[in-house]
């Protein structure tokens, strides 16, 4: 017996260099069942967010407040915003799915006859969870912040520049931020000249009306979208609130308006923004609340693909549904937790320890009672 144990490939169940080879299959075949749902789950996610994200401010581009070309980076913007969320929920559906598939068609009973255990699966799934985890890690971390500066500079832009050939008469047009609006009395088809048009714009410390009895847009073979106008028999107000002696009036028979002259200063200041290092250093709420959100997401990605483990185990003619329902509703539950602990800790509510970790711990805890469950029910009945 000794001189079989000695043998690497004498006992096909537990000699030392087979069981190593048996279990690398199982594993590269684990990762394979999960990876294929997760890049298909992930797509799906992903289209279904980018149309969301698009959805809501189309209206604003076929009104000609956003360049169709802002429009489409915002949304890939915003899609890679939402990366950290998405693909968490992506893998924990996906292992569900997989290990659900593999139980229902008793590979894994088979996988138990051959000897490998439910720890041996479990760190098969952790290996592969863990690898996504530090991507996860690196988007929230580095990604997430560049988008968010890029989708505010952007925003802060579009809230400047507009396309006046797809104004229309009879509607007031505002600005994102309400600093602008512009109002046409009558307009002979699109691209056509306006008249009594209405313009006032907030600048940094006056603001700026102008009435013209006919404005015509001036086009620009390299640009798309027109933001320069010409105004016919215009009178221009500067109103000074807090210098009234300031104040001016203006008269000219022409004059020409550039929309983006308006877009003056930056976006300000957002923890969203702010750079990893910036949020260790910060000892303000809102940064802490930040700074624990992009550490949790990781975390969040391993204890949901754990948590998949003890979901997808079924009962005997147990459907899809059953098992699905109650995944949905644990998933939905934590990540309002997180999102809820996230706004608590941003403005003092919940201390910054635990702060949001009170989400990942309470995870962790469903997870681990899932876990051992099964177990407590056996030595009970026993």
């Amino acid at each position: 017996m000794d001189y079989l144990k000695s043998r690497p490939f004498a006992c096909p169940v537990h000699g030392g260099a087979f069981w190593a080879r048996a279990v690398l299959v199982i594993t590269r075949y684990l990762t394979s069942e999960i990876a294929k749902p997760l890049a298909a789950i992930l797509g799906l996610l992903g289209v279904l967010f980018a149309f969301y994200a698009m959805a809501g401010s189309l209206a604003d581009s076929a009104a000609g407040l956003m360049p169709p070309l802002t429009l489409l980076a915002l949304s890939g913007l915003k899609l890679l915003i939402a990366l950290d969320v998405l693909i968490p929920i992506a893998l924990y559906l996906s292992v569900l799915l997989a290990l659900g598939r593999l139980g229902s068609a008793s590979e894994t009973t088979a996988m138990a006859a051959l000897g490998i255990s439910p720890a041996e699966l479990a760190r098969a799934v952790l290996g592969f969870a863990l690898l996504v985890a530090v991507a996860v890690g690196l988007l929230s971390a580095f990604a997430r912040p560049w988008a968010y500066r890029e989708s505010h500079v952007l925003s802060w832009r579009a809230a400047f520049s507009l396309d006046v050939d797809a104004l229309r008469a009879g509607i007031f047009y505002t600005s994102a931020d309400g600093s602008r609006v512009i109002f046409i009395t009558h307009r002979d088809g699109h691209g056509g000249p306006a008249q009594d048009v209405f313009v006032r714009r907030q600048l940094s410390d006056h603001s700026e009306l102008v009435f013209a009895q006919l404005a015509a847009p001036l086009h620009d073979p390299n640009a798309p979208a027109t933001d320069r106008v010409y105004l016919q028999n215009a009178h221009i107000y500067d109103l000074y609130p807090k210098a009234p002696l300031k104040n001016q009036i203006l008269a000219s028979q022409g004059l020409e308006l550039n929309a983006d002259e308006a877009a003056i200063g930056t976006p300000g200041y957002s923890p969203v923004v702010a750079s990893l290092w910036h949020l260790l250093q910060s000892r303000d709420a809102a940064d802490i609340a930040e700074l624990q959100w992009r550490l949790s997401t990781p975390i969040s990605t391993i204890l949901l693909a754990l948590l998949a483990l003890p979901l997808s185990r079924a009962r005997p003619r147990q459907s899809r549904l059953a098992r699905f329902l109650p995944a949905v509703l644990l998933y939905t539950g934590y990540y309002l937790l997180c999102s809820a602990a996230r706004t608590w800790v941003q403005f003092g509510h919940l201390p910054v320890f635990p702060g949001l970790w009170v989400a990942p711990l309470t995870l962790a805890l469903v997870t681990l009672g899932l876990s051992l469950w099964p177990a407590l029910a056996r030595r009970r009945r026993a």
